[in-house]
Order: C-alpha cells, then structure tokens, then sequence
C-alpha cells in the first residue's frame, strides 16, 4: 500500500481538486484507492458528491478504538474509489494525537487497510501541527500546490523549512504549479524557472479555469465532467508522473 498526501500551507490553491482527480485516476487505472479528507471543511466531500455532500462520522469513535476504520469508509463512490469523508471534529485531530500521545496514529489507523487497499490520498488541512507530523511520516511523497506567485514561494520556503527541522523527509516533498494563468507575466517567468526555483517539482501544472470551479458545483471529477478540457489533460500528466513516483513504471497499475 503507497501512501501520498496533498499538504498546502495556504487555503485556496487548489489542493482539493488536485487531491480528489488524482484519486480518481488512480482508482480508473484498476488502484483500490482510499481518498480521506482530512480536513474538516469536507471540500472533499463536495468534489465527489456536489450540493449533498456525504456526512463523516465523529473522530472520537475511531481514536477510542470503539469503530473501525472499515465504519467511516464509504465504499465505491466510484469504481475502486472509496471515500472517508470529513467531519467537524476533525478539527480536534491535533488535540485527540496529542492526548493520544502517539506518534503512530495514524499509521495504525491505516494499516488494516493494507491488503485490499492499493493507494491511500490524503487530502490534508493547510496547517502546520502535529497531525502534518504524522502525515509526513507515513506518506511516500508529498505534493504540494503552488499559486506562482512569491508570497506562495515562500510560503513554500517556510513549509520546507519546517519539514527540514523536523526531519520528515525533505526528499519527498513535490511541489507544483495550480492555477495558473499565462496571460500573467509573473506566472509565466515561475513556472518556466521551475527547475531553477525546487529540487523535484512535478512537470505538469494545472492551469486557472472555471471548469475546475465547477467540480463543486457538479460533484463531479474533471475525468468525468469535462475530459477534455486542459486541466483534465494535464491531471493525466500529473497522474502519470506520480504513478512513476510510486512504481517506477510506465504501466497501468493493476491490482491482483
């Protein structure tokens, strides 16, 4: 089972939408994937589900061991896509770890799941805290929106710094470009110095558009909404380069 999280130190740039198509992909490829929002303003829920999102249950009952992760899973919102939606106690994950005093959490939360689940999405809240901790740990790698722009760099300086300082593995950090707008002189020189600016940044960029506005609206990945619109496009080249992040191949990923 490989792990990826999708982290933002900034609300707003598209990490939702990038953590929700990306899960998609995966599961249309034949990968048992799990997308879990971790965060407990449910965007998630939104993206796959539109103006009735799907309900989470309350955080407690898993920490507590009195629920298991199987209870707060709902199972193929598409094929080999399953779901664990947010719920507003999530906003005390940082308060449940630190009472829990583990540093393992949520590694032992996932780790029943590993037989039957191929790749596990965790579409993370944009703070840094004790539960980022965890999920840098536990992840494979790490993909992190960019707006280009250089408050978002540093932005991005500060996260790495963080990562640096704690040691959780400043290797698997991957950084891209979301929303970006080419009529913007500023976005163009960025993205084009990308190899210049980050050590490991994907090459695919996902570009500002209303269509992926429209996600939440519809309850729709783009794959589904509109597949051939440019950002879906480019979330394929995204797809792929994190394909070959986990697997070093160029196949299809088929689970057995």
């Amino acid at each position: 089972m490989r792990v990826i999280a999708f982290y933002s130190p900034k609300g707003g740039v598209g990490k939702t939408a990038a953590a929700v198509n990306i899960a998609y992909l995966a599961s249309r490829e034949g990968c048992s994937t799990l997308l879990w929002d971790l965060d407990a303003q449910g965007a998630a829920s939104f993206y796959l589900s539109g103006a009735q999102p799907v309900q989470g249950k309350k955080l407690s009952k898993l920490l507590e061991g009195t629920a298991p992760i199987a209870k707060f899973i709902e199972e193929n919102v598409y094929p080999d896509l399953d779901f664990i939606p947010a719920h507003k106690s999530f906003r005390n994950f940082d308060i449940k770890l630190e009472h829990e005093d583990g540093n393992g959490v949520l590694k032992s939360l996932l780790a029943p799941l590993s037989e039957d689940t191929s790749l596990v999405v965790l579409d993370c809240p944009p703070t840094l805290s004790r539960l980022t901790e965890q999920v840098m740990k536990i992840a494979d790698q790490v993909y992190v929106p960019l707006l280009p722009t250089w408050l978002s760099m540093n932005s991005w300086d500060q996260f790495r710094e963080f990562v640096a300082d704690k040691k959780l593995g400043i290797k698997k950090l991957r950084p891209f470009f979301a929303q970006v707008d080419r009529r913007k002189k500023l976005h163009r020189d960025l993205v084009d110095r990308r190899s210049e600016l980050f050590d490991n940044a994907l090459r695919a960029t996902i570009p500002y558009s209303s269509i992926v506005e429209r996600m939440g609206e519809e309850g729709l990945p783009l794959e589904v909404l509109a597949p051939r619109s440019v950002p879906a496009e480019n979330l394929r080249g995204m797809w792929s380069e994190i394909r070959h992040d986990l697997w070093r191949k160029g196949r299809r990923v088929v689970v057995d």
